[in-house]
């Protein structure tokens, strides 16, 4: 089995019960209907990144579905949470890539979003065994990182919420949702 898509998506959910919470997080997040089962970080080579839309039309109800997933979960009134997917892909068709799983208290969308990125670019050079300074390595004008020579594309998706003033469950999740066909 090896996956030759996959997209990402988010949700949050809110709820007195804390599994509810979560159950509607999937809800918000368009996986609801998917047995779910959680895989570690590589992207396949030539795997298709695939918008959000067009992956969750082709899941099916009852389906065994494989993911990388950040969740994270308060019932503390206001109290910020995070959670997000970092991916880290080379340019080059036939080389593997690395997703990372970051949850967070409060940090905004864009530190959550952004150290993400950075994990998967630095877990991807370490895999690779390439040297890999992230602070010189990021060209902001082309968006990407320099591995020893080699381009790195990166992105992220995060989902962040605040806790329920009145102490309801809040639970976000961001996730990396692979296809097979």
């Amino acid at each position: 089995m090896v996956p030759k898509r996959l997209f990402f998506t988010k949700g949050a959910g809110r709820h007195k019960h804390e599994l509810q919470s979560f159950e509607l997080a999937l809800r918000n997040a368009g996986i609801e209907k998917c047995n779910l089962v959680s895989v570690s970080s590589i992207v396949p080579s030539n795997c298709k990144i695939m918008t959000r839309e067009k992956g969750i039309q082709l899941l099916k109800p009852g389906e065994i579905t494989y993911c990388v997933m950040s969740r994270n979960k308060t019932n503390e009134p206001t109290r910020l949470i995070g959670a997000s997917i970092g991916v880290a892909v080379p340019k080059e068709k036939n080389s593997y890539g690395y997703i990372s799983e970051h949850h967070s208290f409060g940090e905004k969308a864009q530190k959550v979003g952004d150290y993400a990125e950075d994990l998967a670019a630095t877990m991807l050079a370490t895999t690779l065994g390439l040297d890999f300074d992230i602070e010189g390595a990021w060209d902001e004008r082309k968006q990407e990182y320099k591995m020893s020579g080699r381009f790195v594309r990166t992105q992220s998706i995060v989902q962040t919420a605040q806790g329920d003033k009145n102490g309801l469950w809040t639970t976000v999740i961001a996730a990396a949702v692979f296809i097979e066909e």
